[in-house]
């Protein structure tokens, strides 16, 4: 019986290598800073699926957004290989090695443009988040953290893959001014003012689908979380995961929890 034998090249281990330190703006090596550390926390958090889903985000004081390279892992992104592209998903470098996926840019073009107060769209495909937006019911009011989310949450309808641009319309329009927004038999996106408030949501919004999903098979005496209690939480929760006081003081010790696992993201 004859095998026959394949081999990797030796540039299927070597990734091109960039450096922008020194190179783009201040407030643009720091975005690519928390923007890299955002995908390392992906992966510390067992949230990764391959190279797919995206977190996107706007550089202050532009319409120029950073995305991950298509092809690498979360664990391979730094703050230097991000790509910058326009609104469109365009390349603003097209001599920059590394391009973006077109599919997944649909969405995050749609919210950007849509939420132009906000910098940053976190989107997952992890498996309790699928689970919960594929039921009809969707989000229960079962926990804390599902009162955070349930205070700032819409539903967008499956369309297939996200390569038509008519489907952009949709995704605004459904999205609103929500910050938690379930995408049904697909995962979920949340939206900050920062990367770090864009984390913050994605956490709670996980926390809250893994509870669901833990609960699902004995639903006997549950106590859901009081309506009265949820109309009241979202000032409550701008103070516990925004502002001075609660997601930018939870964001310094992600960065150090990140700087700890993966010395060289911020490269």
């Amino acid at each position: 019986m004859i095998f026959e034998k394949h081999y990797l090249s030796d540039s299927m281990y070597n990734i091109p290598q960039v450096n922008l330190r020194g190179k783009v703006s201040d407030i643009e090596w720091q975005t690519r800073i928390s923007l890299a550390a955002a995908y390392r926390l992906v992966v510390l958090h067992g949230w990764d699926d391959l190279i797919y889903t995206h977190i996107s985000a706007r550089i202050p004081g532009t319409e120029e957004l950073l995305i991950n390279p298509f092809g690498l892992r979360f664990d391979e992104v730094t703050a230097s290989n991000l790509v910058k592209i326009d609104i469109e998903g365009n390349k603003i470098d097209p001599d920059f090695p590394y391009d973006i996926n077109p599919a997944g840019f649909t969405i995050h073009s749609a919210v950007h443009l849509a939420r132009h107060e906000d910098q940053c769209a976190f989107h997952l495909h992890h498996p309790d988040l699928i689970a919960v937006a594929t039921r009809k019911e969707g989000l229960l009011p079962l926990s804390q953290y599902s009162a955070f989310a349930l205070a700032s949450i819409a539903y967008h309808e499956y369309e297939g893959l996200a390569v038509n641009p008519e489907e952009i319309k949709r995704l605004q329009d459904d999205l609103g001014t929500a910050n938690f927004f379930m995408l049904r038999n697909h995962g979920a996106l949340t939206m900050g003012k920062t990367i770090g408030d864009a984390f913050m949501h994605m956490y709670d919004l996980i926390m809250a689908c893994e509870v669901q999903v833990k609960m699902q098979h004995n639903s006997d005496g549950i106590i859901p979380v009081p309506q009265s209690v949820i109309d009241g939480i979202k000032a409550q929760a701008n103070v516990v995961h925004t502002g001075t006081t609660g997601g930018q003081k939870a964001w310094p010790a992600m960065l150090r929890k990140v700087k700890q696992a993966y010395p060289e993201f911020d490269q």
